[in-house]
């Protein structure tokens, strides 16, 4: 009888089955990995594209100089994206005639929320995956667990 317990030999005597388990769940922890790795790199740069913009902001700068700069670079992430939605909503309203202050705030408001609804769906692309991955992994490998 044989008791050796390295991982090859391990690997190479299981059923069928079970190495399509394990192959199984080596897929699904690289690809883990892999929307891990990429949202960590993306919320980084997210978090420093918020300073940024929050300096300028802040700093006391005329809104409408800040927002030409942010509409004509790159496409605006974040918190410019939700700036540009609601000062272009904003300076829409305004050149209407006889617009209520109160409506022109609102139509603002309305425009920055639904840009910041897509900035956090688009934060939030796959961490569906890490979540069904992260739930049904066990029961994947409990499954290959009992049959091999």
């Amino acid at each position: 009888m044989n008791t050796e317990l390295d991982l090859i030999h391990l690997v190479l005597e299981a059923s069928l089955p079970v190495k399509l388990v394990m192959l199984l769940l080596l897929g699904a922890s690289i690809w883990s990995w892999w929307i891990i790795f990429r949202k960590r790199r993306m919320l980084g740069a997210a978090m420093k594209a918020a300073e940024r913009f929050e300096d300028r902001f802040w700093s006391g700068a005329d809104l409408a100089q800040l927002y030409r700069e942010i509409s004509q670079g790159r496409a605006p992430e974040g918190l410019e994206c939700v700036f540009e939605a609601g000062f272009r909503e904003f300076a829409k309203m305004r050149q209407k005639r006889s617009v209520d202050p109160r409506a022109l705030l609102e139509s603002a408001q309305r425009a920055m929320r639904v840009a910041m609804t897509r900035e956090i769906d688009r934060v939030e692309h796959s961490l569906n995956t890490l979540a069904t991955v992260g739930s049904i992994s066990p029961y994947v490998g409990l499954f290959g667990t009992v049959w091999g």
